[in-house]
C-alpha cells in the first residue's frame, strides 16, 4: 500500500495513508507542508488511517530547521478521561510547535495528558506508585497503582489518564480536556479519520495526524522576528530563581542537551526493558546479544 493525496488546495491536503508506516508517511505530509509554506506561506496537511508516527516533536522542528515555524499533532486510541468522567473517551495526543530561535529553537511537545502512556509503564516497571491526580480507576478516582491503571487500559474498560489538570475543574482538568479535543480537531475531525473513541488495536492503521508549516516572514523582518524570539527565550532563562533552584529551561532545550550527552555516553535503559527486548529477539529467532552490550 502507499499514502495517497485524497484532497488538495494550494494551502492544504487530506493524505489517505492507507495504513502505511506512521513515520514515513507523516514526514511525507510534512514535507508537503513545507513546501506550500515556501510558495504560499502557510501549508497544512491532514492524514488519516495510519499507523503511530512516533515523536511530535519531531516532524514541528523539521520546519524549523527550514526557518520556518511549525506544528505537528497526532490523535491515539481513547486513553484519557474527560472532566467528571470514568469512561477513555480522548487520546492521549500531543501538541507539538517548534519556532526558531538562537541558540536552541522554542520546541513544545506534550500529551494532552497530565502523563503519557509511556511514564505510566516507566513507573510500573519500576515498581513506583504514581502520583496523585495522574490517573484514574474504573470508579473516576486517582489511582496510585500502575499497573491496575495499566490493566483498564488493556481491557478497554473504566479508567484512564486524566487530562492536564488531573482529576477535577478545581486543579484545572477543564483545560486539558479542552487541548485533547483541539488535537483531535487538528487531526482525526479535518482528515475525516476515526476519532479516538473508535481508533481500535492500539492504532495500528486507524489513527490521524495534522501538519502545518509557517513562513513567519509574512508578519515582517524574519532576522527580527526570530531576534525577538530568540532575546523573550533568554529573558525567560535569566529570569529570578525561585529558592533552591539555580536554573530556568526552556522548550527543547532540555532535549537538546540531553540528546548530546546520549550521543556520547550512551543510553540508558532499565533491566525490565533488556528482558522485554531479549524476549522478544529470542521469540523471533534474532541474536540479541549482537545488539546488547
Amino acid at each position: 500500500a502507499k499514502p495517497e493525496v485524497a484532497f488538495e488546495t494550494k494551502l492544504s491536503a487530506v493524505i489517505e495513508a492507507n495504513r502505511t508506516m506512521g513515520q514515513a508517511t507523516a514526514a511525507l505530509a510534512m514535507r508537503m507542508a513545507i513546501d506550500k509554506a515556501k510558495v504560499h506561506g502557510f501549508g497544512a496537511v491532514t492524514v488519516r488511517n495510519c499507523n503511530h508516527y512516533g515523536i511530535a516533536g519531531y516532524y514541528a522542528k523539521m520546519a524549523a530547521k527550514e526557518d520556518l515555524m511549525g506544528g505537528s499533532s497526532t490523535n491515539t486510541e481513547s486513553i484519557a478521561i474527560p472532566t467528571f468522567g470514568k469512561q477513555p473517551m480522548l487520546g492521549t495526543s500531543p501538541l507539538a510547535l517548534c519556532m526558531p530561535a538562537d541558540p536552541h529553537d522554542f520546541l513544545f511537545d506534550a500529551a494532552t495528558t497530565v502523563v503519557p502512556r509511556g511514564k505510566i509503564e516507566i513507573y510500573n516497571k519500576r515498581g513506583l506508585p504514581l502520583e496523585p491526580g495522574w490517573a484514574s480507576d474504573e470508579f473516576g478516582k486517582s489511582c496510585a497503582d500502575a499497573q491496575h491503571v495499566l490493566d483498564n487500559i488493556s481491557r478497554k474498560t473504566f479508567g484512564g489518564i486524566f487530562p492536564i489538570g488531573g482529576g477535577t475543574e478545581y486543579t484545572g482538568s477543564h483545560k486539558g480536556y479542552g487541548l485533547g479535543i483541539i488535537a483531535e480537531i487538528f487531526t482525526s475531525i479535518l482528515a475525516g479519520g476515526d476519532t479516538a473513541p473508535h481508533v481500535k488495536n492500539g492504532g495500528m492503521g486507524d489513527t490521524s495526524f495534522g501538519f502545518f508549516a509557517l513562513d513567519y516572514g509574512m508578519f515582517g523582518d524574519k532576522k527580527e522576528i526570530r531576534s525577538r524570539m530568540s532575546q523573550l527565550l533568554q529573558e525567560l532563562r535569566d529570569s529570578a530563581k525561585a529558592d533552591g533552584c539555580d536554573r530556568i529551561y526552556t522548550h527543547g532545550e532540555k532535549e537538546m542537551e540531553s540528546m548530546r550527552d546520549k550521543q556520547v555516553n550512551g543510553i540508558p535503559v532499565s533491566e525490565k526493558t533488556v528482558e522485554e527486548l531479549v524476549n522478544i529477539g529470542r521469540d523471533m529467532g534474532m541474536k540479541y546479544g549482537d545488539y546488547l552490550h
